[in-house]
């Protein structure tokens, strides 16, 4: 378990003790978002999980999806993070990265029971708030990535 201190604007002084765990909006070049179904609660999230100690970031997030869905998308950046205290009073800090993939099927781990690509438009009504912001987020960078003339340039603007 990694521990991290992170100062969080509306609790005390006292830092927050957080696992670390990271999730890959894998986005493919026609819009759609990766997403898989928990096998525990039904829910749906971000491919993903916890960093094993010592390992570096990008490989630990390549591992988890990787293992998660057999895919190896390439990790480009990370584009989110979020820090909260979960029901058990467990301290966690999320970091989301934007990947970019090709639309394939997928071989779930026994931790998810399906998987689905969804339009970016659609993703939103099935993930929690902080991971459709995320979404967003690396859904930005790869319009960025796609078309770099768009990036921070003003329309009607000539450089």
């Amino acid at each position: 378990m990694i521990w991290l201190s992170v100062e969080v604007s509306h609790m005390t002084q006292r830092p927050l003790r957080a696992t670390v765990t990271q999730r890959g909006v894998v986005v493919t070049p026609d819009e759609h978002v990766l997403i898989v179904k928990r096998a525990s609660d039904g829910g749906w999230e971000l491919p993903g999980g916890r960093l094993d100690r010592q390992e570096d970031a990008v490989e630990g997030l390549t591992r988890e999806i990787r293992e998660e869905t057999s895919l190896t998308p390439k990790v480009v950046a990370p584009v989110e993070t979020v820090a909260w205290v979960n029901d058990d009073g467990n301290g966690r800090f999320g970091v989301y990265y934007y990947c970019r993939g090709t639309q394939r099927p997928v071989s779930l781990s026994p931790e998810h029971a399906a998987a689905e690509w969804t339009g970016v438009d659609t993703v939103g009504s099935q993930l929690s708030d902080p991971q459709t912001d995320a979404v967003r987020a690396a859904v930005r960078r790869h319009r960025q990535v796609a078309d770099p003339d768009s990036a921070g340039v003003p329309s009607g603007s000539s450089n």
